[in-house]
Formats: C-alpha cells, sequence, structure tokens
C-alpha cells in the first residue's frame, strides 16, 4: 500500500461514521496531511450540514499549513450549489494545492467539473486511488444516480431447511410470532434498518405480522416505511399506520386517500409486476436505498425482475421440514459469518 492509498483507506474508515445520517448527499471521508502527518479529517454531516471536505479544513488548527497541504478524500469534491456552497470553491479559497480522490461523483451536476475545476486552477489532481473500494463504499449513493432507482436489499431469516415459516395451519393456530433467528441476530437487522433510507413490505406481511418496522433495537433513525398494499386491506389500528414514522403506501392508482400526518399514498399503474415502478418513484423521492423484509412473494418479485444488488441472509438453527419455502437467488457470496447460532450470508447480485 503506498502512501495516497494509505491515506484514502483512512478515508474510507471515517466516512462510515456518516452511514444512514447522509442521504441524499453521500457518506464521504476527508483528510488532510502535511508532510506524513495528518493534521485534520472530517465525514459527511447529516443532510443539509458540511460536508466532509468542509469539516477536515475547518479542523486543521494551523489554517496557514494548509498551502502545502494534501486533501484526500473518497469522491471528487462538489462544484455545485446545494443546501451548501460548493466544496471546491473553499478548497482553492484556502490553497490546497493537492487533492487526491478515490473515485468521480456520478451525480450529473458534477460528473468530472468538480476535478476539471481544481485542475484549471492550477491544483494537482490524482484520481482513481483505491477506486473500486470507493466505489464498493459509495454502492448507495452511485446505485441512485447511474441506474436512476435506489439500492436495493433483499433480508429475510429461513431455517437450516430453507423454510422463512412453518406451514400456514400451525401460524394461524399460534398468535405467537415464530422466531427462526437468534436475539443478536434481530438486533443486527435494526441496525441494517437504521442504516438504510427505506425498509419495504408487502400486504401479507404487515397483515400476518403487524410489524412496525422502526429501529427500536438501535441507536440509530428509523427508515421511511414503505408498504405495498394495492387493495388498502391493512387496517388502521395496525402499527403501520399509527403515525408514528414517515410511512408511503403505494395502492391502485384510483383508490388513492388523502395524506395524512406522516403517512402519504402513491399509487401503482401497473396490474402486475409493479416493482420498477416502486423504485422509480422512490428514486424521484431521494431514497438511496430500500431494505426489502417482504414475505416471500414480495422477495421473489425482487429477484425475478432482477432488480436488487445484495442480499442478507440469516439461517437459523430450527428444522422446520415443511412450511414457506425461502427464496432461492444466484449471486456471489460476498461474506458469511456466525453470530450466535445463526449463520449469516451477504450475496451480492454481480
Amino acid at each position: 500500500m503506498n502512501i495516497h492509498e494509505k491515506y484514502i483507506s483512512r478515508c474510507l474508515q471515517i466516512a462510515l461514521n456518516g452511514l444512514g445520517t447522509t442521504a441524499p448527499n453521500p457518506m464521504v471521508g476527508a483528510v488532510i496531511t502535511h508532510g506524513d502527518h495528518i493534521i485534520g479529517e472530517g465525514y459527511t454531516s447529516p443532510f443539509g450540514g458540511p460536508h466532509a471536505e468542509v469539516r477536515a479544513i475547518r479542523s486543521v488548527s494551523d489554517p496557514s499549513l494548509l498551502k502545502e497541504a494534501t486533501l484526500y478524500v473518497t469522491l471528487e469534491p462538489c462544484c455545485h450549489h446545494g443546501k451548501t456552497p460548493p466544496c471546491t470553491d473553499l478548497i482553492l479559497e484556502m490553497g490546497i494545492p493537492r487533492v487526491v480522490i478515490g473515485t468521480q461523483d456520478p451525480h450529473e451536476k458534477v460528473g468530472g467539473r468538480g476535478i476539471d475545476k481544481l485542475r484549471e486552477h492550477g491544483c494537482e489532481v490524482n484520481t482513481g486511488v483505491l477506486g473500486d473500494a470507493c466505489r464498493e463504499h459509495h454502492r448507495r449513493f452511485i446505485t441512485y444516480h447511474e441506474k436512476k432507482r435506489p439500492y436495493v436489499i433483499l433480508k429475510w431469516a429461513q431455517s437450516c431447511d430453507g423454510f422463512m415459516a412453518p406451514p400456514r395451519h400451525l401460524r394461524e393456530s399460534s398468535p405467537e410470532p415464530f422466531w427462526i433467528s437468534g436475539k443478536a441476530s434481530r438486533q443486527l437487522v435494526h441496525q441494517w434498518r437504521s442504516e438504510e433510507g427505506a425498509i419495504l413490505v408487502g400486504t401479507r406481511t404487515a397483515l400476518e405480522d403487524n410489524p412496525r418496522l422502526n429501529s427500536r433495537y438501535w441507536n440509530g433513525r428509523s427508515p421511511l416505511r414503505v408498504l405495498i398494499d394495492r387493495e388498502l386491506k391493512v387496517p388502521e389500528h395496525f402499527h403501520l399506520l399509527d403515525g408514528t414514522e414517515d410511512t408511503l403506501i403505494f395502492c391502485k392508482a384510483g383508490i388513492i386517500p388523502e395524506n395524512r400526518g406522516k403517512i402519504h399514498y402513491k399509487g401503482i399503474k401497473k396490474e402486475s409486476e409493479p416493482v420498477a415502478e416502486i423504485l422509480h418513484s422512490l428514486w424521484e423521492s431521494e431514497v438511496l436505498s430500500v431494505l426489502v423484509e417482504g414475505g416471500a412473494h414480495t422477495l421473489n418479485s425482487f429477484i425475478n425482475s432482477g432488480l436488487w444488488d445484495e442480499a442478507r441472509i440469516i439461517e437459523g438453527i430450527s428444522f422446520l421440514g415443511s412450511g414457506l419455502e425461502a427464496p432461492a437467488l444466484k449471486g456471489n457470496l460476498l461474506r458469511e459469518w456466525t453470530l450466535e447460532n445463526d449463520r449469516i450470508r451477504i450475496v451480492r447480485n454481480d
């Protein structure tokens, strides 16, 4: 690992502090060095606050050193006005002579213009350092801008013999929920929820499980709750309609109720296979990522459409013998580990 890779690696490390809070902005990490010493660091603030480059520059105790410093950043600095001024303007104003960038920003208002502006004003710019790692880190933001849809994560728990739930007659005879995964895995799922922009389920899951779909078992924000309920079958006293969290309900275009409080409705035009339409609507709402926790039908609709990026599968030690079959998918195993008695697999749709 050379010196540039060393500091971009540090940028990636600190950028994770913004996970789940920066959207629709990317979670960027920035490091400023003078000689072989780090003199400043920063990561993206929650949306509306200063970007990583600004926070790194402000953290430098002796600003006079910036004229001899190098700025490292995971993503190309912005060059347009949004909630905050362009980062390129501040970099040039402070006289930072060298900038090392992990990957180019795919945003239509940036897309290389930030790099060009820095070079046009005499700044030495090095790009593509740990580029693959930076694209992986920014996968939600990059998918959103390059594919014009959110980054889609499928999640489910299954028994060791491949079932998501016992047979229906056993589920109907017992009012208590049947847990395949352990407590530690269930807490991990709430951490995952806090890291994504939205969480989605279908009608059947909402009716059978009456889920809250929040992050109550983790110290983090709750995502936008998304429910596919074409016929508006979910009763108003269910948790998803309690108004405690922002909730978006997709229903038939001809029966859209009025929005009330935190509950909003959108119509679905397609009678079948609405995945692309729903994802486009979420994209228009600036949702960078969605965690699909629906039942087998909803999960399979995403799998069959090919519109998924990652699957997180929790396999418990229960042996059910029969019941609701877990989805089957093809992908590349990215990571696998054991949490208490559960086996967790991350599969990427490459």
